[in-house]
């Protein structure tokens, strides 16, 4: 099986794999896809406390967008070219840096460029992310996962968050108010305490 069509099929199959482990390492959204449902955590590690160096607020921080079309740029100007453009206001994105009015931000996915800090709002939401796989989301009566379901939410629903305890947040989405497992939004932190 020497022939130049095996040869190029072998070449193809091992060109694809390490393609795909690169692209997996550089990832995070493909690392938390990896996860149980339980395990699924906003962030990889709680939020450190550097502060920022124009607000001095710490970083990274999660935020919310504040229009439905917000253009993210390659670079920390308006000369830079837009890598791509969200088109959901309330979408929570994580600032990573700050630099001038602008702020760099990653979203649930792992994509990251520079936004205007004028199309930002402190407003916090939280995402049922894409890499819950499926999994719909359970919002509780109290903040214990033996407590009757008022909704469940799905992947790619926003709900405003009105506060966490570390462990459980209140959250309201689509006319109905419960306590959803932090561990289980993107937009707070692991152990994160909103007021």
């Amino acid at each position: 099986m020497n022939s130049p069509v095996s040869a190029l099929f072998a070449l193809i199959l091992l060109a694809g794999a390490s393609a795909s482990i690169a692209w997996t390492l550089g990832s995070r959204s493909l690392v938390a896809a990896h996860h149980e449902p339980g395990e699924i955590t906003a962030s990889v590690d709680a939020a450190p406390q550097n502060a920022g160096s124009v607000t001095g607020l710490p970083l990274p921080r999660f935020v919310s967008l504040k229009a439905d079309k917000v253009n993210v740029r390659r670079g920390p100007s308006i000369d830079h070219p837009v890598a791509f453009m969200f088109q959901r206001k309330g979408l929570p994105v994580e600032i990573t840096t700050e630099f001038e009015n602008w702020r760099k931000i990653r979203d649930s996915e792992g994509a990251e460029g520079w936004i205007l800090q004028s199309m930002l709002s402190g407003r916090r939401n939280g995402y049922v992310a894409q890499w819950a796989n499926g999994k719909t989301l359970a919002l509780h009566t109290v903040p214990e996962a033996r407590s009757a379901v008022v909704a469940r939410l799905s992947p790619g629903v926003l709900a405003v968050i009105d506060k966490c305890d570390g462990q459980w947040c209140e959250v309201s989405s689509g006319g109905h108010t419960g306590f959803a497992e932090q561990a289980k939004l993107w937009g707070v932190y692991p152990g994160e305490v909103v007021d």
